[in-house]
């Protein structure tokens, strides 16, 4: 366990082989021609294009959309924004389903807001029936604020 550390006194040490163009057992054309045998399958690939209705499809971004334009009466800032829609789910045929808190369950606008929310989500060309789910467990909290609500507000 007490090895005691040995030092060694070298003059110098050689150096390694430098790689030379002639060692190499490819030449450029054919590891060019190897890349371009790779790239072209993957540029000849389609994008897939996303269904209107999953996160990134038009119908999805315009619900989006439409619950941005819903602003708390006391804070203003847009109910997305901040952090009162746990979740949108819209299918095909037209359904949004939209779970939502409240900063409060003793908020003023309680009985209102849902109200609101299915009014304008259904007001979005596409959609046919729209079910709001008002929940309170887990509680709103300001962290899930956006950082444009938090900026908005002067909590940044």
């Amino acid at each position: 366990m007490n090895d005691p550390i040995r030092i060694e006194e070298v003059d110098a040490v050689a150096s390694p082989p430098r790689a030379r163009v002639e060692d190499a057992k490819e030449t450029v054309g054919e590891t060019f021609e190897r890349k371009r045998d790779y790239l072209s399958g993957f540029l000849a690939q389609k994008p897939v294009a996303a269904s209107s209705a999953e996160p990134g499809g038009a119908l999805y971004e315009a619900v989006l959309d439409a619950l941005k334009e819903i602003y708390d009466p006391e804070i203003p800032v847009n109910i997305y924004d901040l952090g009162l829609i746990y979740g949108v789910e819209v299918t095909e045929d037209g359904h949004a389903a939209i779970t939502m808190t409240l900063t409060t369950p003793h908020c003023p606008v309680a009985e209102s807001m849902p109200g609101e929310v299915e009014m304008r989500v259904s007001a979005v060309p596409g959609i046919a029936f729209t079910d709001v789910n008002l929940v309170w467990d887990p509680p709103w909290d300001p962290a899930k604020m956006s950082d444009e609500a938090r900026l908005e507000l002067g909590m940044l």
